[in-house]
């Protein structure tokens, strides 16, 4: 088909520097534009009249929760995605089809054990994620109706994965756009217009995943799309699988141990600093999470560029690629810096009205995200390893920054430094540093040996 032979010429000879930022581009869209699915309910419950403060903090307290079900879809898409474009480079569509199909039909059934598993086991979860007596209800509320939407999130977040790999990169961010729009309008009606509060939230979010969800799988069972869900491919089928497992298990446990982190911290900071510290940790996270949006869309932007030269054994083409998006990820994460440095409380106050609050986040931005200025590095680098499915590596990175370093120091620093809620909040740049150093180094001796040109692939 001839969309289907331009697509690939593009992925392969188009030039980089062009073609990257022509996919790059709708990616960060759609990064900036989902920061709504994750903040939007925030800001919206954070406004409610004489009880924002403490609805937030229970919504916040659901955020382990929503992490999980995001991370499995990663674990998925984000695993099969690079699969397929490495077959795709190799000329073995048959192949990529197939990873397609086994990874629709894992992510179903993942949604059926994830729905089962949140919405019965609710309550006790929730405690164990630090919701306190005055925040378990609204973090119940919300989780409750969130949860059965589960099957969605997975469709949406997993198989979109799969048109950006394509080099269909508007799209995807269509994708993204036409759900994040709808809940931009739906929240204020549901939260406000029906004085539905937390539960209007949840419905405004649910409905508005589903409508994404029906437009993924249009995409990638029309005339399109290069890769095509197929009936014959929709089965499960372990020895396609199971690679896509190992290289998921890198943005999974990414995304998972955000869930963890969020525990540690919540439960960390209701010891030391009650109520008042959890709901800033809650405008924190929520900081950070949206300012990470654009360069994991750059990160996406070159995923499918990396993945089909690695393929070709197009080296050169790979190097540009990383040096590129290695340059711009720095250049915006010391801006992030900068902003979160000399203005903390013009970034609270975009979720809460309530100026002790809004204080509190000042002095604890300055802190946590200390360390945010050189964290381009670590992204690029990263995301380039799971690019060229280098599984072992990307795996023992997202293992490094959060469980190995991140989680310890939560509880390490407060044994040692007087201030308990200042250690804490520490513990954040401390790790980002290492990491990144850490990270560097391993990237220097392993995937950039490899991106000299004149070598050819392992």
């Amino acid at each position: 088909m001839e969309t289907e032979q331009n697509q690939n010429n593009k992925l392969g000879t188009e030039p980089v520097a062009k073609l990257l930022f022509s996919l790059a581009l709708p990616a960060i869209a759609a990064q900036i534009i989902n920061l709504l699915y994750n903040v939007i309910d925030r800001i919206y419950i954070g406004h409610i009249p004489g009880e924002g403060s403490l609805a937030l903090t229970g919504v916040g307290v659901t955020f382990p929760v929503l992490m999980l079900v995001s991370a499995f879809a990663a674990l998925i898409g984000f695993g099969g995605a690079p699969r397929a474009a490495i077959a795709m480079g190799k000329q073995d569509k048959d192949a990529a089809e197939e990873i397609l199909g086994s990874c629709v039909a894992t992510l179903l059934f993942l949604s059926v054990v994830l729905t089962i598993v949140f919405f019965v086991f609710a309550e006790p979860i929730l405690k164990a994620f630090g919701a306190s007596g005055e925040t378990i209800g609204y973090a119940l509320d919300y989780i409750r109706i969130y949860v059965l939407g589960t099957a969605f999130v997975q469709v949406t977040t997993g198989l979109n994965a799969f048109i950006t790999s394509q080099g269909f990169a508007t799209t995807a961010m269509k994708t993204v756009m036409i759900g994040a729009g709808l809940n931009l309008v739906l929240d204020p009606v549901f939260i406000f217009g029906f004085s539905m509060g937390v539960k209007g939230a949840a419905i405004a979010t649910v409905l508005s995943q589903a409508v994404s969800a029906v437009w993924v799988l249009a995409f990638l069972s029309g005339k399109k799309t290069i890769l095509k869900i197929s009936r014959k491919n929709l089965k499960i089928r372990f020895g396609v699988i199971g690679p896509v497992l190992a290289l998921g298990v890198s943005p999974f446990i990414m995304q998972a141990t955000e869930s963890v982190l969020s525990v540690c911290f919540n439960t960390s900071l209701l010891k030391y600093g009650g109520n008042l510290a959890v709901g800033a940790m809650t405008i924190l996270s929520s900081v950070m999470q949206a300012a990470m949006m654009p360069i994991q869309g750059m990160s996406q932007g070159m995923t499918p560029i990396v993945s089909y030269n690695y393929g070709a054994q197009k080296m050169d083409r790979v190097r540009q690629a990383f040096l590129i998006t290695l340059a711009t990820c720095l250049g915006y994460t010391f801006l992030l810096w900068l902003v979160a440095m000399l203005a903390p409380q013009v970034l609270a106050r975009i979720f809460t009205p309530d100026e002790t609050l809004v204080e509190y986040c000042s002095w604890a931005m300055r802190i946590y995200m200390a360390g945010s200025c050189i964290f381009g590095a670590q992204i690029a680098c990263q995301q380039t390893f799971v690019a060229m499915g280098k599984a072992v590596h990307s795996l023992f990175l997202a293992v490094l920054r959060k469980l190995m370093l991140l989680i310890p120091f939560i509880y390490f620093l407060p044994k040692v430094l007087e201030d308990k809620v200042f250690a804490v909040f520490l513990a954040e740049p401390v790790s980002d540093v290492l990491a990144v150093m850490t990270t560097v180094t391993l990237f220097g001796f392993t995937v950039w040996k490899m991106m000299n040109p004149k070598k050819q692939l392992e």
